[in-house]
């Protein structure tokens, strides 16, 4: 399940999004152990095509694969982290991507 956030002026960014230069950082609702580091906030980069492409190569046509080896690249955190997020957080997470790749 993916999850969009459009904003508009009646509709500002959530309170636990953040935009930065290189791209964006989200609240954990709740804060878990990241890189051997327990953390209530993670940051990602806007992707390139070349992260895109290695991931793609990465996954052998799983799309869930694919994201995950995206993510990981994209804000330096083992996979095996970040499949233990909750579904909440990895939802903040997705939103967070989307936000970063729509031209708007």
């Amino acid at each position: 399940m993916t999850q969009v956030i459009q904003t508009t002026p009646e509709q500002p960014l959530p309170k636990w999004m953040e935009i930065t230069e290189e791209g964006f950082r989200i609240s954990l609702k709740h804060p878990t152990e990241l890189n051997g580091v327990q953390v209530d906030r993670l940051t990602m980069r806007a992707p390139c095509v070349r992260d895109v492409r290695a991931a793609q190569a990465a996954s052998n046509g799983d799309a869930e694969q694919r994201e995950l080896s995206l993510f990981a690249s994209l804000t330096q955190t083992p996979e095996a982290d970040l499949i233990a997020l909750k579904v909440v957080d990895y939802m903040r997470l997705q939103a967070g991507y989307f936000r970063l790749v729509t031209d708007e």
